[in-house]
């Protein structure tokens, strides 16, 4: 059994249909990246899983469990979380409150202190700036701060919605590097990219989306070494 299954999912907006028949999965301790150009359906993806988009058809499992009309708040309760695209952070909290929002859900002080120790220790850079307000942090730095927040609900499954978006080649490495250090420590990762090399090199699955529908689907190293992936998504001719 997966750990996450999603079996030909549908999804609209309004009339539009975005999602049309998605089915994908996740293995226990795997990073399974969904790749794709834009408008092909991968932030919808997450948001059908998180519950924030309903399906209007198809199934979700989570270890077996049935949770495609659960609401999005219990969705959360159930270690389904996600790093949105673009961040959104709190900018008026400081980094250890933002941090804190990310447990508001749990009430095991002991553990939310130890968590917040493995985020410190994941994320060296927010120690430093744990007073700091977020909306003053560098871009990078905000990526952490998002990535940190997420982690900070104790995630079974991680999604990760385009973590690298605007930012530098430098800071680019190190979120990659980050997101490979979170996943040896045992958490799942889904992680949807525009960085489709970066993102193939480090997943053990990934899928191709093109209109909402898987294209591809196979062992990442294999789609690195596809000719058609190699000249649509990672810029070679």
């Amino acid at each position: 059994m997966s750990l996450l299954e999603v079996h030909d999912i549908h999804t609209f907006y309004g009339k539009i249909h975005a999602l049309k028949g998605i089915s994908i999965k996740v293995e226990q301790g795997q990073i399974v990246t969904l790749i794709g150009s834009n408008g092909a359906g991968k932030s919808t993806t997450l948001n059908t899983i998180c519950g924030i988009t309903p399906a209007a058809e198809g199934k979700i499992l989570l270890d077996g469990q049935d949770i495609t009309r659960v609401p999005a708040h219990q969705i959360v309760t159930r270690g389904v979380i996600q790093s949105p695209e673009g961040r959104k952070i709190f900018m008026r909290l400081t980094v250890r409150e933002n941090l804190e929002m990310g447990a508001f859900t749990r009430n095991d002080k002991a553990e939310i202190a130890r968590d917040m120790d493995f985020v410190f220790t994941r994320l060296p850079r927010l120690k430093e700036r744990i007073w700091q307000l977020g909306g003053t942090l560098s871009g990078g730095e905000q990526q952490m701060l998002a990535i940190g927040r997420a982690l900070m609900a104790r995630p079974r499954i991680l999604l990760l919605d385009e973590p690298s978006m605007g930012l530098a080649p430098l800071l680019v490495e190190e979120i990659f590097n980050i997101i490979k250090g979170i996943n040896e420590q045992g958490v799942t990762i889904l992680l949807v990219e525009q960085n489709a090399l970066m993102a193939l090199e480090i997943a053990n699955q990934g899928y191709v989306l093109q209109s909402g529908e898987v294209k591809l689907a196979d062992d990442a190293d294999k789609l690195l070494d596809n000719d058609e992936v190699r000249k649509l998504y990672l810029g070679e001719v």
